[in-house]
């Protein structure tokens, strides 16, 4: 929902953030400091991207930042039902100028869609005040590092769990101390159903699983949720037995279910994962604002 602190920004101070993920394009509009509102939409295949710049973009490829209220009014409501909750629609309508528009991206197909945008700018690894960083790191695990860092403190210890499941640390000096990746949650059952002959499609359950299950589908989810939950117990005890007093972040798509598990589980580690589904928006911002 709409933060109550900006309900009617000025129209230079707003800006809008976009992380484009594996699966989904993550989106945040943001008044100044403050984030407004945030929500998902699917990725944009080539041809509902032609269809969306034909609505407004591509209509004007010189565009100013500086449009007429009608221009603005009609390029908007072009983007809108495909992009904008009600909640930002209200807010994007109401601007005069076009919103700078920062975006983070690990799909490559996807960004170049996105760049069409007149006010579009791409981060980069070099843009982020991190060290230790290596070439082929993804730049959402990135910012996230630097958004909970940012938030948190440091040193600190990043748990995305999105169609990946990533684990990413970054000492007191905010360089990058490593981490690991595997398949995410619903990745892992997605492949037992894919590349079996006989083990179904499922959801994961909103509730912890029983360990030992009596059907196929419990089954699958308890073999993935207990091996998950206890390779994140083994991480966090080695990060925090390098850094003690580090804070530990849970972040990502499937974040919400996998505290909810840990709550039932261990009540105490679960304490220790502070949840913030917005990090990477934090650390988008620390570079938009300074």
């Amino acid at each position: 929902m709409p933060n109550a602190q900006c309900p009617m920004p000025p129209h230079e101070n707003i800006w809008l953030a976009l992380a484009i993920g594996n699966s989904r394009l993550h989106w945040a509009l943001f008044c100044d400091r403050i984030l407004q509102v945030s929500w998902d939409t699917p990725h944009l295949n080539p041809i509902a991207a032609k269809e969306l710049m034909d609505g407004g973009l591509s209509e004007h490829p010189n565009l100013s930042p500086n449009l007429s209220s009608n221009l603005w009014q009609s390029l908007w409501q072009s983007l809108s039902p495909n992009l904008w909750p009600k909640e930002a629609t209200a807010t994007l309508l109401n601007t005069k100028v076009l919103p700078p528009l920062w975006i983070a991206s690990v799909v490559p197909e996807q960004l170049q869609l996105w760049l069409a945008y007149p006010r579009a700018r791409a981060i980069a690894l070099e843009d982020l005040p991190l060290s230790g960083l290596y070439p082929t790191l993804g730049i959402d695990r990135a910012l996230a590092v630097l958004g909970a860092g940012t938030k948190l403190g440091w040193p600190v210890l990043v748990i995305d769990a999105g169609t990946a499941l990533t684990f990413t640390g970054a000492d007191r000096d905010r360089r990058l101390v490593g981490g690991a990746i595997l398949p995410g949650l619903a990745l892992q059952l997605a492949s037992l159903s894919r590349r079996t002959a006989a083990l179904p499609a499922i959801e994961l359950p909103d509730r912890l699983p029983e360990r030992w299950a009596a059907t196929t589908p419990a089954a699958m989810s308890s073999g993935v949720i207990y091996t998950v939950l206890a390779g994140m117990r083994d991480f966090i005890a080695a990060w925090q037995d390098r850094f003690p007093a580090s804070p530990v972040a849970l972040t990502g798509g499937d974040s919400c279910k996998l505290k909810a598990y840990l709550q039932s589980l261990e009540p105490a580690l679960a304490e220790v994962a502070i949840a913030d589904p917005n990090l990477i928006f934090w650390g988008i911002q620390y570079l938009a604002m300074g």
